[in-house]
């Protein structure tokens, strides 16, 4: 009989010690190894050298040879389509992460509902709720007639044998992998070894069967998906759930994805009945807008193929504070001080005795540094008191040199910028073949290109001497 020996594993990375720490490591996080048993036979030592079978040969090809797309199941959900690739892949596992109450069960039952009527074999199993509370849910969103299979159990082995009864199903969803737990760990449900061992039973159900997989993940205060990063790892797609208590929109970002974009995201609108697309979420971040205010300024940002236009804001107030405050929400603290150095140093623009506040309306976030040319457009606005054109756009990159970056897929954002009335845009000087009509239209005739970031300050600056050149 195999001897049991005691490992204790860290339960945020995953890494195994032979004897309590209070730190990891691994990972540096204090207090989070745990006492785990496991089988002598299971690892490595000599009676697993001794009892080895031998290897067999497996056939090496070559990188060339003929293609064939990944079989998908659409779900018709347009949002969700876009942000896995085109649907769910058969034989796949799916990780969808959030913050509990954003709308990861909602979401996926409307899928299972959506793909049930098409006639596939949905089986939805939940480990944290009862059979009757799935149902009330389906009753609210208005799919109870639909032919999901429903479940409530947390053992792997009964789901494995519940699901290989009948017809093969086409998708399982399972919420969550934290509450699920097998009988090949000796562990409690949630910890590190048992989230490995059902997952890891899961996706080996789903690469030998071909029914796509999607496995639910609980959200850590950091906002990563709580468990071993290997989980992440051992799926083919990561899903994040992402909103803002205060708002009601909700996107959903692909992280990972082994058969489609890393960078594409999905909008939806919660209300009484579920989640609801939104096909043009330029209009969901614009809807407010007050175009005579000063310090806002609109940037055409891109989300993957998707191209979002949204209204940076920004408030600069005079401080009475020895140190003035920095405040920023949705975008990188970091960045922006950089870009009000930037400002200092070659612009001759002076913040060190006023506070800054910066945010990004309807409580987006954004990531990419093309987004600097309108936060520097929007504070010197502030700054001055001068409201900048109400039909402009704003992108590009700002070195530390002072100068403007060009960006990526710039006629993909004068294109929405045109569609949504705005008729003129300040971009970088060599951006890609927009000036002139062909597809940008009169928005790229009437764009202004500043190769310097003064270049700017001074235009936002000469419209104050053009409006009283205009009074007098």
């Amino acid at each position: 009989m195999a001897k049991s020996r005691v490992q204790f594993i860290c339960q945020n990375c995953g890494s195994a010690h032979q004897r309590w720490a209070g730190k990891c490591d691994a990972c540096g996080e204090w207090n989070t190894l745990v006492e785990e048993g496991t089988a002598g036979g299971i690892g490595s030592g000599p009676a697993n050298t001794r009892n080895a079978r031998k290897g067999r040969a497996v056939v090496l090809t070559s990188l060339s040879g003929d293609i064939e797309d990944a079989p998908r199941i659409v779900s018709g959900i347009g949002e969700l389509d876009r942000a896995t690739g085109g649907g769910f892949v058969r034989g796949s596992a799916l990780l969808v992460g959030g913050d509990p109450g954003i709308g990861k069960s909602t979401l996926l039952t409307q899928a299972a509902a959506a793909l049930a009527a098409k006639g596939h074999r949905i089986v939805y199993v939940s480990g944290e709720e009862a059979v009757a509370q799935i149902r009330l849910r389906a009753q609210r969103l208005g799919v109870a007639d639909t032919p999901v299979e429903l479940a409530a159990e947390t053992n792997v082995e009964d789901i494995l044998a519940t699901i290989a009864d009948g017809k093969r199903p086409d998708l399982v969803i399972l919420d969550s992998i934290q509450t699920l737990w097998t009988d090949m760990a000796d562990s409690a449900p949630g910890t590190v070894t048992q989230v490995r061992a059902a997952a890891q039973a899961m996706i080996r159900y789903a690469k030998s069967t071909g029914a796509a997989i999607v496995l639910v993940g609980h959200v850590t205060k950091e906002g990563q998906i709580a468990g071993p990063r290997v989980v992440e790892h051992m799926v083919d797609a990561v899903l994040y759930f992402e909103g803002e208590g205060g708002h009601h929109y909700r996107i959903l970002r692909t992280v990972k994805n082994r058969f489609g974009p890393t960078d594409e995201i999905g909008v939806f609108e919660m209300s009484d009945k579920g989640l609801r697309e939104v096909a043009n979420p330029s209009e969901l971040f614009l809807g407010e807008r007050h175009a005579k205010s000063p310090g806002a300024a609109v940037f055409a940002g891109m989300e993957g193929t998707r191209p979002v236009l949204v209204e940076i804001q920004a408030l600069v107030a005079p401080s009475s504070l020895g140190t003035p405050r920095r405040a920023v929400v949705g975008w990188d603290g970091a960045r922006l001080s950089m870009v009000l150095a930037v400002l200092e140093a070659h612009c001759g623009v002076r913040f060190g005795t006023h506070d800054v506040y910066l945010n990004v309306a309807g409580g987006y976030r954004i990531s990419e540094p093309a987004a600097d040319l309108a936060v520097a457009a929007a504070l010197v606005s502030s700054l001055t008191g001068l409201a900048l054109p109400a039909d402009c756009v704003y992108f590009g990159e700002i070195s530390l040199s002072g100068s403007v970056r060009p960006v990526a897929h710039a006629q993909q954002r004068l294109k929405e910028a045109e569609k949504l009335g705005f008729g003129s845009a300040v971009l970088p000087l060599g951006s890609e073949e927009l000036v002139g009509g062909n597809g940008a239209g009169g928005i790229g005739a009437n764009a202004f290109q500043p190769t310097e970031l003064a270049d700017l300050v001074a235009r936002i600056a000469g419209s104050r001497r053009s409006r009283a050149d205009e009074e007098e």
